[in-house]
């Protein structure tokens, strides 16, 4: 049988912990046995969990981090102890996600996988393996990571650093460490993310372009939804503007702002994700701010209630929130940021220039005036045509199994 091993800083939490819970998953039916080694949070899963250091090894490594800018450099002891477990498994493949997040040393992890020759498939969901700082650059245009980091304009974004700048001898770490290996293929989940590979200095490695999926039984068309608006106060006769994220650190709260007066009044905003602060700067714009749905579905009812989903986000590799709308029925106007816009075509979405907020209000308008069902339709049938994640895994799958048959 078969043993798969994924690293990631969650299990089966999170958007990128669920994701390696689904390729646990899909590799169980195929009779692979799964393991998830993970750095901080986890809920129950279908694979063997392995829960890499504890919080004081995480304390430690943050503290670090934040004073010397050495992420990832950290966590000896606990990186030692999983490559203990790996040692006793065996895995056929390793499957790393997100190594950042201050629960492993991976100059520690790529020596082990470099000696013991083992196959390395690598989802990148961010920047971060081929910066010397930074997860995401794309907000402030910085193109260091093309030749070399140095003097880190962004010192002070995750993984923040408050005293030291490395990132010229963490780019040098990063590129010697992460080129080291023989066996890696690298999965970037956007086009734009492997457009950005080409220019780093990953360009001769190999790679798998695998889109990120979701659910479309879960993510559906919800019919009764007027409670929503009922549940918020929103007029039955107004249209719908919603946006959401987990954390609206550059994901565009200020471009809602602006938005919201330059909409009609039968036109309201919902905005989920939003912390205390950001609800009052919300309802001083006369924009509903949400900090969390009850559960899927409630999220799925603002998605289907919704005439429009904007997402004017500045940075992003492929926001799975676009996906969860169109399943739904409900079209997208976005940025031209990162992979944003690859999900959209003509009779779902419209893309528009990064921070062209009266572009996006007439645009925004216009949908609004259409017949609710107009794009409902084209929009679920795209998302179930290329983006079902059980689909997704299934090319992980055969992924590996094209791998070992190359051994």
């Amino acid at each position: 049988m078969k043993k798969l091993l994924q690293i990631n800083i969650t299990a089966n939490w999170g958007s990128h912990g669920k994701i390696a819970e689904g390729i646990g998953q899909a590799a169980i039916k195929q009779g692979w046995q799964s393991y998830i080694a993970y750095g901080r949070w986890a809920n129950p899963s279908a694979s063997n969990l392995f829960h890499i250091g504890n919080r004081w090894d995480e304390i430690r490594h943050g503290v670090a981090s934040r004073l010397f800018d050495n992420h990832g450099l950290m966590s000896q002891k606990a990186t030692k102890s999983l490559l203990q477990f790996v040692r006793n498994i065996s895995p056929d493949i390793v499957h790393l996600h997100n190594l950042h997040g201050y629960y492993l040393n991976y100059p520690l992890l790529f020596q082990y996988l470099r000696q013991h020759d083992i196959p390395v498939v690598w989802t990148l969901h961010d920047c971060w393996s081929f910066t010397g700082h930074c997860a995401h650059y794309e907000f402030i245009g910085c193109e260091k990571w093309k030749t070399h980091c140095a003097e880190c304009p962004q010192k002070g974004a995750y993984p923040k650093s408050l005293l030291l700048d490395r990132s010229y001898r963490n780019f040098e770490q990063k590129k010697d460490t992460f080129l080291s290996l023989n066996r890696l293929t690298l999965v970037p989940v956007s086009q734009w993310l492997q457009r950005q590979l080409q220019q780093s200095f990953f360009k001769h490695t190999p790679t798998r372009l695998i889109y990120n999926g979701i659910d479309t039984d879960v993510f559906s068309k919800q019919t009764e939804v007027n409670w929503i608006k009922k549940k918020y106060g929103i007029p039955e006769h107004c249209a719908i503007v919603l946006g959401i994220a987990s954390n609206w650190y550059r994901k565009g709260l200020p471009d809602f702002l602006q938005l919201a007066s330059l909409l009609p009044s039968s036109i309201r905003i919902v905005l989920v994700g939003l912390n205390k602060q950001e609800q009052k700067l919300a309802a001083r714009a006369g924009i509903v701010g949400i900090s969390r749905t009850d559960n899927l579905h409630e999220l799925c009812s603002l998605y289907s209630v919704a005439n429009v989903y904007f997402n004017p986000t500045w940075e992003d590799t492929f926001p799975t929130t676009n996906l969860e709308a169109m399943a739904c029925g409900t079209p997208v106007v976005t940025y031209n940021t990162g992979g944003s816009p690859e999900v959209i075509t003509a009779g779902t979405g419209i893309v528009i220039a990064k921070g062209d907020i009266q572009t996006a209000a007439i645009k925004i308008e216009l949908i609004c005036q259409q017949p609710a069902n107009t794009f409902e339709g084209p929009s679920r049938q795209h998302i179930i045509r290329h983006y079902n994640k059980e689909e997704r895994f299934s090319e992980y799958l055969n992924l590996y199994t094209n791998i070992l048959k190359d051994t």
